[in-house]
């Protein structure tokens, strides 16, 4: 009987160490630094101001659908836009800023490759974004930003896709690099009769852990 016992709970015990090395779906944070960007285009031309240094964090689900692939929703809070010196004012005292807060969704396909004592992983996907607030500062002046569907306002949502890698060791913690390139306009701007169209993008480093 003790014989069957200490099998029965050395089997028990290998189940559970299975399980916990292959977990169809674990949970996990990230937090890290972002240089944000926006472009903007009219008529074929396209011009970038100099990027910012802000902070994101976040969590994210990672759902296994194979061995080597995963879908990863997560839900990030991120802190984007751009800014610009005194050289574009002719002003060397004179800066300026965008900045708009976002709460983004992404869902990324990412791949995963076991080396060393860890694996490296990449991955790509869409994302939707909901900006929580903005504003402008110019020469230390600071106003909130107007959005809404008028000519001039900004638009609350933004779109685009991710792209991320990076390497996790075995005991969770990751390190990882990404970039977004948004695809939707920011801001209405008709009245001029000329097409602008400014759009978001970042890159960003930082940690993360899964559980």
């Amino acid at each position: 009987m003790k014989k069957i016992f200490l099998l029965l709970t050395l089997a028990a015990g290998l189940t559970s160490a299975v399980n916990a090395q292959d977990k169809p779906v674990s949970f996990g944070v990230k937090a890290g630094v972002a240089f944000p960007n926006l472009t903007f285009s009219a008529m074929g031309t396209s011009v970038s101001l100099d990027s910012k240094t802000t902070f994101y964090v976040g969590g994210i689900a990672d759902i296994k659908v194979s061995k080597m692939f995963s879908v990863q929703p997560g839900l990030t809070f991120m802190s984007k836009g751009t800014k610009s010196g005194g050289a574009l004012f002719e002003d060397e005292d004179m800066d300026a800023s965008i900045n708009i807060s976002y709460l983004e969704l992404p869902v990324n396909l990412v791949a995963n490759f076991e080396t060393g004592s860890g694996k490296f992983f990449v991955g790509a996907g869409p994302y939707a974004a909901y900006a929580l607030s903005g504003n402008g500062k110019s020469d230390g002046v600071k106003e909130d930003m107007p959005f809404g569907s008028n000519d001039g306002e900004f638009k609350r949502m933004d779109f685009g896709l991710n792209f991320l890698a990076g390497y996790q060791l075995t005991n969770g913690l990751n390190f990882h690099a990404g970039y977004g390139l948004g695809l939707g306009k920011i801001m209405n701007d008709e009245s001029s009769g000329i097409d602008v169209a400014v759009k978001n993008k970042v890159f960003s480093v930082g940690l993360g852990f899964n559980f």
